[in-house]
């Protein structure tokens, strides 16, 4: 076989289910390999930022690697947002770049695409991927493949592979699928969970909390039965928001600090035993913390290690920590989930709608047609998706980017065949919504609601006297039915109910729903969050 065969049957050795891409010149005999081996599927999208976010969703719903498949130079480079954020959220996503050919390299003029040096691409990669490979010598890919993509499911973070345009079709050797273990001492391993049973023994009020890494690593099932050994209540932080869906846990809900409900944030806040397992330690998780936590008297276990006060144990990998706590603890009476009441039974009335008549008419749906999975961009989007049915979620919660909402949802669509709820506001659709139009061509049906206050209003929390914050009002539903889609529109909570009755009951194409909202309104979640988030950065 030929190095870029070598390469495709490696990726699905490794768990790879599909590739996202945009061709380009340098890229184009890889593409011609992937697209003619049938090896894994290809979806290609319109602008690499959405192929980026899309192989980010689809790797957080696997808990699997994703492939993002881009030309050098203007493609690449053109997708780094993305790969940022997959780094910064623990999401594993394979970068794959064709690149110059070795005869490209030897002609001493400068290579189209090159921005500064020929190796300043994955340079500036290298900044937000955990590896980094460029296969010039198909002797050594096998070896440098391998080593990448072991690298890329053990730390959960994205890595990058380079292949050259004149060595795709080079003769190869396979790719060793290498065992996907950690040298972790079994004594320091013991001694932990030791010191962690007994911790959480001692204290009066002990709470779990679990993070984004459980979902990285595919460990909800085994984190569910934990919380029934363990038997103390469970909490989601705000990127959490989705893990243990479904699972037979006392589930609490997600913390807000301050921005949330109340007797939540006093539970984790007031707690002598709090477990955070799997959590980013972000601003968005701990920024807005009602009463300050202190670390301490925490147990961390996040990025391989485990914290106790100020006794830390490296070296100790998530899914070895949560195997040896299940092996050590006896199972005791299955708990159940306490949610807090969800807002639902919309009135449809002619008055304006507000994001919480969004959330409530959703659940609504929900009841009716059965949850869906959703996929939401930053903004007032996802804040009001906290007071929507607990179910699985995908947004940027920490690195907050714009643009995340539209591509992930199709991504989440690809890996699973379900078809997923999208919420994005009307400024985040401005930059990736058009991806819509490749739904048609791959048979894909998310219903997206469009959150229509012609304004950026997260940033007009923060800093309401800008006017450069005010957007034009466009009519989405027009555009969804050029884009091969029906679009609706609502302005009331009555046109809001029929549109969402409408949209749930046509598979047969995208729905889109214009939501019309009053710009400065926001909802209370957000509302708080920023009010919260002032007062910690001035005070």
């Amino acid at each position: 076989m030929n190095l870029a065969e070598q390469l495709l049957k490696a990726l699905q050795g490794y768990g790879v289910k599909e590739i996202f891409g945009i061709p380009g010149d340098f890229a184009l005999p890889l593409f011609k390999v992937i697209e003619e081996t049938g090896i894994l599927p290809l979806y290609t999208l319109s602008h690499e930022p959405a192929v980026g976010f899309a192989a980010d969703a689809a790797a957080r719903f696997h808990s699997k690697p994703s492939v993002a498949a881009v030309t050098y130079g203007a493609g690449a480079l053109n997708m780094v947002n993305p790969i940022a954020a997959a780094y910064a959220e623990k999401s594993p996503v394979i970068v794959i770049s064709g690149g110059p050919g070795m005869a490209d390299k030897s002609t001493g003029l400068l290579v189209h695409h090159q921005a500064k040096q020929l190796n300043s691409q994955v340079q500036v990669y290298r900044e937000v991927t955990c590896d980094q490979v460029i296969l010039e010598d198909p002797a050594r890919a096998p070896e440098l493949v391998a080593r990448a993509l072991k690298n890329c499911i053990i730390e959960s973070r994205p890595v990058y592979i380079e292949v050259p345009r004149d060595r795709v079709f080079d003769a190869c050797d396979p790719v060793p699928i290498l065992p996907l273990t950690s040298d972790c001492d079994a004594d320091a391993l013991d001694a932990c969970t030791d010191e962690i049973i007994e911790s959480l023994a001692q204290a009066r009020a002990p709470v779990l909390m679990v993070g984004v890494e459980i979902r990285r690593y595919g460990l909800e099932q085994e984190v569910a039965l934990l919380s029934r050994k363990l038997g103390i209540p469970v909490a989601t932080t705000f990127m959490g928001k989705g893990l243990l869906a479904g699972q037979p846990v006392d589930l609490r809900g997600t913390y807000m600090g301050i921005a949330g409900e109340q007797a939540l944030t006093g539970l984790v806040e007031s707690s002598d035993g709090l477990f955070l397992l799997g959590v980013l330690l972000s601003d968005t998780n701990f920024g807005i913390s009602e009463k300050k936590i202190d670390l301490r008297k925490t147990i961390l276990a996040c990025d391989g290690s485990v914290s106790l006060g100020f006794h830390t144990y490296h070296n100790i990998p998530l899914q070895e920590l949560v195997l040896a706590l299940n092996n050590k603890l006896q199972d005791k009476p299955q708990g159940e989930a306490a949610l807090s009441d969800l807002p639902k039974g919309l009135e449809a009335t002619d008055t304006p709608i507000t994001p919480t008549d969004i959330a409530t008419a959703v659940n609504d749906m929900f009841f009716r047609y059965g949850a869906m999975p959703i996929a939401s961009d930053m903004g007032d989007c996802l804040f009001t998706a906290m007071d929507m049915e607990y179910t699985e979620l995908v947004a940027p919660g920490y690195y907050a980017t714009m643009g995340y909402g539209v591509p992930s949802g199709l991504g989440v669509q690809a890996a699973t065949g379900r078809r997923p709820l999208i919420l994005v506001g009307d400024g985040a659709f401005q930059m990736t919504g058009m991806e819509l139009l490749n739904c048609r061509r791959y048979g894909w049906n998310p219903i997206v609601l469009v959150f229509n206050n012609s304004s950026w209003e997260m940033l007009r929390a923060f800093q309401p006297e800008s006017a450069f914050n005010n957007l034009d009002r466009l009519n989405y539903a027009a555009l969804a039915n050029n884009l091969g889609g029906r679009g609706h529109s609502a302005g009331t909570k009555k046109e809001l109910h029929t549109a969402l009755e409408q949209a749930f009951e046509d598979d047969t194409c995208f729905q889109l729903i214009d939501i019309s909202l009053a710009r400065g309104l926001m909802s209370n979640t957000l509302s708080r969050f920023v009010a919260g988030f002032k007062q910690m950065r001035d005070g």
